[in-house]
């Protein structure tokens, strides 16, 4: 593929998409330690599940506005008014089940902060905060593992697959293809 920059990248990167591109660069793969970021990344690949991120990265300031910037506080006091109102949202994926999911999973996102003192501290402790370099792959034993636990404490639409490119996503696993220019880069740090 031909890149107007001359960088390759991963193949899921649509280069007629602006958003997409700067996303790959720029975000994707890259640790995050920040409980509000990491509360974002997880609401929207809960509502990915079934579409593609194109769909989902493309709605993000619509899902931002929506979700009153995802606050944490504000998602886990949404009562049936606020939902109904999502549910009317046309910058959102309106799915009933998927907007009541992301309320629930605010909920247990919040008790497990409570639990560990952060999110960061829940989900990095699960690799001893190191990254994991693999690629090709939709799912794994940590991918099970993790999706295992927060089903069991009552996160929706949090299967194993959708856990999987979480954990690309916020950089606790790294995939950047062979060939790609950020492949094992080596600039990965703790970056929030």
């Amino acid at each position: 593929m031909e890149w107007a920059d001359g960088k390759q990248r991963c193949h899921w990167a649509n280069p007629h998409n602006e958003l997409y591109i700067r996303y790959h660069d720029e975000e994707w793969g890259v640790p995050v330690h920040d409980d509000h970021r990491l509360l974002e990344m997880l609401i929207l690949e809960c509502f990915q599940a079934g579409l593609s991120w194109e769909c989902i990265l493309n709605r993000r300031e619509a899902f931002r506005k929506a979700f009153d910037d995802f606050d944490l506080d504000k998602i886990c006091d949404y009562g049936p008014e606020k939902t109904a109102l999502l549910q009317q949202d046309a910058g959102i994926i309106r799915n009933r089940r998927k907007i009541s999911a992301a309320v629930v999973n605010a909920r247990i996102f919040r008790q497990i902060q409570q639990e560990y003192g952060s999110f960061d501290c829940y989900l990095w402790k699960w690799t001893d905060y190191r990254v994991i370099y693999e690629t090709g792959r939709t799912d794994s034993s940590l991918s099970d593992a993790i999706a295992k636990d927060l089903k069991k404490r009552g996160m929706k639409f949090v299967g194993t697959t959708i856990i999987y490119a979480y954990l690309q996503a916020v950089g606790v696993i790294f995939s950047h293809e062979e060939g790609c220019y950020l492949h094992h880069s080596s600039d990965i740090s703790r970056t929030e």
